[in-house]
């Protein structure tokens, strides 16, 4: 471990002097630890509270998301015998490989509580090379580049959240440059995926400020990918950037998801296969992004890389969520489920918002908007607010449904006699970040 981990330094991939990590999994760090994100360097390893860092694309798979939320909550690991998967995932992307154990009082929030196979300083070549990376921007803000599933599921875990503190490898220190010239930089590298789940362009300015289900949307191919992995593809080992967007964008022109209920496991199931088979029966040379074929973005030769339906991946993949070892597919649709249905808007505000927003009827949604005033939902209305900024006073009395998800408020909440449903935590809603007084009395929860 030590000698592979002397050739990375060697080479520059993990300069800058050793620095001691206070950590419970660990002693003294063998690996280059960034004092602070203006001053990292490249292969320098940074700590992180997922709440500081900001993506560099507008959506994610959702139920890839659901998959992780549903086994992380589950006790199935447990009962073989292992740690929760959700130590495993969180061990690995600080670089110490797998969960070594985790007790019953084991939390993601208090690394103190469990252990990895690898402490701290004991990190090999091979645990740092599958660490997620960041790129520090202008004034040290910090670009997640790789990792945006992994850590959304961090934030989303009950025992995780927005405080959730991760190392993360630095590909590169931009901090220098303009804003401009920053991100001519990160889309010159490829480091930014700048389309909308729709096929629409994106600017920078609309890139989410932060991790989560309620600011993140959902772009349902991509969760499509991430299920026919090792069925139809398998990541090359010198995949591009947005590998799985690529695949994705690809796919949105022979499957119609629209047409498919994907809350049912079977004709989700159906769609997967569909996909994969497209995938298999590309030829080689298929151009499935510019300058990128099928085989180059790891195409399988054969469906299920050869294996009898009723083995391989995708024999795991469809084992039902009541089994001993469900698959991610029925992991993934029984926690989608678990999400309180949400009523229908009939007012979407997005982008910013300057003066008093009125819900007098009906169902005013707030989807990643900045509102600068008060906001005011009348009796028999309803605000469902997802991913928004808000800063001003929220007031609901006698509301229908009052939710808020990954919402930032600076001013006081005040729910009073919501009827049907008042939602401010929970499976799949986002932690809000609620800075000012909170009044909610005589509500029904949901």
């Amino acid at each position: 471990a030590g000698g592979a981990l002397a050739l990375l330094m060697a080479a520059g991939a993990l300069a800058g002097p050793a620095v001691a990590q206070g950590t419970p999994n660990g002693g003294s760090a063998g690996v280059a630890l960034a004092a602070a994100p203006d001053s990292a360097v490249a292969g320098e390893l940074l700590e992180v509270r997922l709440r500081d860092l900001r993506p560099t694309q507008p959506a994610i798979g959702h139920d890839q998301i659901h998959y992780k939320l549903g086994r992380y909550a589950g006790s199935k690991d447990e009962a073989r015998g292992n740690p929760n998967k959700r130590f495993d995932d969180w061990c690995e992307a600080n670089g110490q490989e797998e969960a070594a154990n985790a007790g019953p009082a084991a939390t993601l929030a208090d690394p103190a509580s469990f252990a990895c196979t690898l402490a701290v300083g004991e990190e090999t070549a091979d645990s740092v090379a599958v660490m997620k990376t960041v790129v520090v921007g202008p004034g040290g803000s910090l670009h997640l580049t790789d990792g945006h599933h992994t850590l959304t599921s961090f934030l989303e875990t009950p025992d995780g959240g927005p405080d959730t503190k991760v190392r993360l490898r630095v590909s590169d220190n931009l901090s220098h440059l303009p804003t401009d010239a920053f991100w001519q930089e990160m889309r010159d590298r490829d480091l930014v995926w700048l389309q909308a789940p729709d096929g629409s362009t994106l600017s920078p300015a609309d890139l989410p400020h932060g991790l989560g289900l309620a600011r993140l949307g959902d772009d349902p191919y991509r969760s499509l990918v991430y299920f026919t992995r090792d069925i139809g593809y398998t990541p090359p080992s010198d995949a591009p950037e947005y590998l799985e967007f690529l695949w994705g964008r690809w796919l949105r022109t022979h499957i119609d998801l629209g047409a498919t209920d994907l809350r049912d496991p079977a004709a989700y199931l159906t769609v997967i296969e569909e996909a994969s088979r497209a995938m298999v029966a590309a030829p080689g040379d298929t151009e499935i992004a510019p300058g990128r074929t099928a085989d180059r973005l790891g195409r399988l030769a054969e469906w299920n890389d050869g294996k009898k339906a009723t083995g391989g991946e995708w024999a795991k993949l469809s084992v039902p969520v009541d089994e001993a070892r469900p698959g991610k597919l029925g992991y993934a649709v029984d926690s989608r489920g678990r999400v309180p249905a949400a009523p229908d808007c009939t007012r979407t505000v997005t982008g910013r918002h300057d003066g008093p927003l009125l819900a007098a009827s009906g169902v005013l949604c707030l989807d990643n908007a900045t509102v600068r005033g008060p906001v005011v939902v009348s009796a028999g209305a309803s605000l469902l607010s997802s991913g928004a900024d808000i800063s001003g006073p929220v007031s609901a009395v006698a509301a229908r449904t009052v939710a808020l998800c990954g919402t930032t408020l600076d001013g006081p909440l005040s729910v009073v006699g919501i009827r049907d449903r008042l939602t401010l935590d929970g499976h799949g809603c986002t932690p809000n970040d609620l800075r000012g007084p909170v009044a909610a009395v005589g509500n029904a929860k949901g």
